[in-house]
């Protein structure tokens, strides 16, 4: 009976993630409310509350999927996450190591495009979300620090804005996808602009 009120749980759980997701899509994070959220999932708002503290607390589990689906794990003793492909690809700094991770990261764009998307909005009108998505954002560029300094790269005063500079073509050329599908994921003109300038900003075509 336990394991079954535990399933039962966690379904629910499941069910209001999902649930919020699509609204947060095509209603928008600002649009959507707790009760709109709990009422598309079958249930009330004290069901939700039993399952999260906010909608802040719902984004907060929704960027953990991100995470998941990104093959980004807990970094130790940080609380924070990391992703060691990236940071051996910026280590190794060669163009053709850097563009495979980029398209690994482009042909999951159709599967995170509601959590970018809904991260992105939220993070625009809400505070809390903003530290939250701007956290995890700091993840990313300091998995490029830690390559950039494994491999001696770079003056190591610049290794932080390289990384923050990698992160936003990255993120603005998803963005840009995401928007319009103008291109296919990790080919095209776009993509191949996008790993040009990572090899310069961070590999060692910067260093030639």
């Amino acid at each position: 009976m336990a394991n079954l009120r535990q399933l039962q749980k966690e379904t629910t759980r499941r069910r209001l993630l999902e649930v919020a997701l699509d609204l947060f899509v095509s209603r928008g994070y600002v649009a959507t409310t707790i009760d709109d959220i709990a009422s598309a999932a079958g249930t009330t708002r004290v069901t939700f509350y039993a399952h999260f503290e906010s909608r802040q607390d719902l984004m907060r589990a929704l960027i953990a999927e991100l995470n998941e689906i990104l093959d980004r794990h807990a970094r130790a003793g940080t609380g924070g996450s990391t992703a060691s492909p990236l940071v051996e690809a910026v280590q190794i700094g060669s163009r053709e190591l850097l563009t495979e991770w980029l398209r690994n990261q482009a042909v999951r764009w159709p599967r995170i495009r509601p959590y970018i998307l809904s991260a992105t909005e939220a993070s625009a009108v809400d505070p809390d979300i903003r530290g939250l998505f701007s956290g995890w954002v700091e993840e990313v560029v300091a998995d490029v620090v830690e390559g950039l300094d494994a491999a001696g790269r770079f003056d190591p005063a610049s290794r932080h804005f390289r990384g923050e500079l990698a992160f936003a073509n990255l993120d603005q050329t998803a963005l840009y996808w995401m928007r319009t599908g103008g291109f296919e994921p990790g080919s095209g003109t776009e993509f191949d602009v996008l790993a040009e300038t990572w090899w310069h900003l961070v590999g060692d075509g910067g260093s030639r």
